[in-house]
């Protein structure tokens, strides 16, 4: 029982916020679901039916509500990473990721500072793509250098897609959230944002989303010097490689290229629970590797993306 799950959800403990009828929290006036987001206990379920000891909590995307103005974003990452620690207090196998709004650069870095020391998070998150800045802008320098020292890991969530193409057939989460995930990848590799800050981690959920299918285009961009691609300090597919993902694509043939594109000491368990387009068996999903792989997945590869000694 010792494998983490390294990619769950659970909504914070936000008190008064009002709630419907069925007890899910209205943000912007839209009841946020699946109900087992408000059930720590059946998190801890989930972790005895896969056979995991603990798990890696982030609130899920709706409540990372990009596009607030600077003073009610402020008040209101705290509410969330306050109602997070809460909601995980009393159940030692649940360990939270702090979020962090890079809607807003300067707030995102404040937090990071206010939750810095605290030992109870096991790391942060954010959102990948989205309303975010570019994660290659200069606005975002001075977390990622403050993180960098501290050898801290953030995973990258996809939160909304902005693209209105992609509001019919389930589209912004069925082809907008693997697209957000790599956009996010990509501002980082061509922003020579992972070879510059070699002691900060970042985990990628859903696989890595589009990522392994256009990392050879981009290694070709850069190999023939395509306009607006700059000197980086490593080409793409070695940068890449310095990126963690979980194992959720849901396809045998998607987890064997990721990992070929980032090597089979990047891969971690994530299962999204609670939500549909996840897992109940995150191992299931590379069963099919070598049992060996299997078993490092689990355990010494996550402490590894958690910053911890295998």
């Amino acid at each position: 029982m010792p494998g983490i799950d390294l990619h769950t959800h659970l909504a914070p403990d936000l008190g008064d916020q009002p709630r419907n009828a069925d007890g899910l929290l209205l943000i912007d006036g839209h009841p946020i679901g699946p109900p087992d987001l408000y059930r720590p206990d059946r998190l801890v379920d989930h972790l005895d039916t896969a056979d995991l000891g603990e798990a890696v909590v982030t609130i899920p995307p709706p409540f990372f509500r990009q596009g607030l103005p600077e003073a009610a974003a402020r008040t209101w990452v705290r509410q969330v990473n306050d109602g997070l620690l809460q909601a995980v207090d009393a159940y030692d196998r649940l360990t939270p990721l702090g979020y962090l709004p890079l809607d807003h650069p300067e707030l995102a870095l404040d937090e990071y500072v206010r939750l810095r020391e605290d030992e109870r998070w096991a790391g942060l998150t954010a959102a990948a793509g989205g309303g975010s800045y570019s994660l290659a802008d200069p606005a975002l320098a001075p977390l990622w250098k403050a993180m960098d020292a501290d050898a801290r890991t953030l995973l990258l969530h996809p939160g909304t897609a902005p693209d209105p193409r992609l509001s019919s057939f389930y589209l912004a989460n069925l082809l907008g959230n693997p697209a957000e995930t790599a956009l996010a990848a990509a501002q980082l590799v061509f922003g020579d944002i992972l070879a510059t800050h070699p002691r900060l981690r970042f985990v990628l959920v859903h696989c890595g989303g589009l990522l392994p299918a256009v990392v050879g285009r981009w290694q070709r961009g850069a190999d023939t010097h395509r306009p607006g691609v700059p000197d980086l300090t490593e080409p793409p597919r070695t940068a890449v490689r310095r990126l963690y993902v979980d194992c959720l694509a849901h396809d045998p043939a998607v987890v064997d290229l990721a990992i070929a594109t980032f090597g089979e000491d990047r891969l971690v368990l994530g299962s999204d629970w609670p939500f549909p387009m996840g897992t109940k068996d995150p191992r299931s999903l590379i069963a099919h590797r070598d049992g060996h792989l299997v078993r490092r997945a689990e355990l010494s590869i996550a402490q590894a993306a958690l910053g911890r000694c295998p």
